[in-house]
């Protein structure tokens, strides 16, 4: 189930920060057309998504942004702060830690690990522990959730290490795609893939002035 709605939950997430846009241009009710427009999605998919989790607007009034920002928050766990931790402490850690839009969103970076101890110590506040840490303070803060921006030969047994420990959601920044053992997400982000595709497309518009998207 999980695997399967990972699409109506990254909907969710775009629908949210555009109503947080449409909300701070003074918008208290909106229509799916005008959500699924800002989105990129049709309107039909904006009540479909909706009404898996049984949000329903008014035909003739559309939906209250304050009541469905509240809910989309409740659904993606945002009514709450979400304490994670980060592995790796590199430049691509240091860069995370560094950035502050992450509890303006709900979410806390509350500890840092790595195996090098040029890199421990206090960084903005984090702490940046040893990795034999990890375990203990993982299982005394209770934390399910974890950043891992590792080189590619460390990713694995990493995730193994933390599914190990009880994390239950990996955001994985490295370059490679890693299976977790038992009941564990793991969400992949891949910087160099993404550019890569970014520059195909570029070059492609350039020779032909047609990208290729709609085949």
């Amino acid at each position: 189930m999980v695997r399967k709605n990972r699409k109506v939950i990254s909907r969710l997430s775009r629908y949210k920060n555009a109503l947080n846009r449409f909300q701070s241009l003074g918008f208290v009710k909106i229509f799916s057309d005008y959500l699924a427009e800002a989105v990129g999605v049709t309107s039909s998919q904006v009540r479909k998504d909706f009404s898996l989790f049984g949000i329903h607007g008014n035909k003739r009034g559309g939906y209250q942004i304050d009541a469905l920002l509240e809910r989309l928050n409740e659904i993606l766990g945002k009514n709450e702060l979400q304490r994670v931790i980060l592995v790796g402490a590199g430049n691509l850690g240091s860069a995370l830690i560094k950035y502050k839009n992450f509890e303006k969103d709900g979410v806390k970076i509350v500890a840092a690990f790595d195996i090098d101890p040029a890199k421990h110590g206090d960084r903005d506040s984090i702490p940046v522990l040893p990795l034999d840490d990890m375990q203990r303070f993982i299982a005394e803060q209770g934390i399910k959730t974890a950043i891992l921006a590792v080189p590619d030969v460390a990713a694995q047994p990493i995730l193994d290490r933390l599914t190990s420990c009880g994390i239950k959601g990996v955001l994985n920044f490295a370059p490679i795609q890693l299976k977790a053992e038992g009941r564990c997400v793991v969400n992949h982000v891949n910087l160099e893939l993404e550019l890569e595709n970014l520059i195909y497309f570029v070059n492609a518009m350039e020779k032909t002035g047609d990208t290729g998207l709609g085949n």
